[in-house]
């Protein structure tokens, strides 16, 4: 489904946000549950392979919000997450 190169981590965080759609980090750990290091380095092979963009987060300037490429021109965003 998504290219073999990717670590398993990888997978199971674009599969997540394939699913759940746009999440922090701290979402991501608690849905994966996979250790906040092991997160990091997923997200930062998916962003490496342009897969995941990277959205400004609003309510809490300290957190990133992560979302799946593909959803961005699948649906229609609002001005405000």
């Amino acid at each position: 489904m998504y290219n073999t190169t990717l670590p398993p981590s990888s997978k199971t965080v674009l599969e997540i946000l394939d699913v759940g759609g746009a999440m922090t980090h701290k979402d991501l750990v608690q849905k994966t549950h996979l250790a906040p290091r092991t997160v990091r380095y997923a997200l930062k092979k998916l962003k490496e392979k342009h897969l995941i963009i990277e959205k400004f987060n609003f309510r809490d300037a300290r957190q990133i919000i992560y979302q799946n490429r593909t959803e961005q021109t699948q649906k229609p965003q609002s001005a405000f997450v």
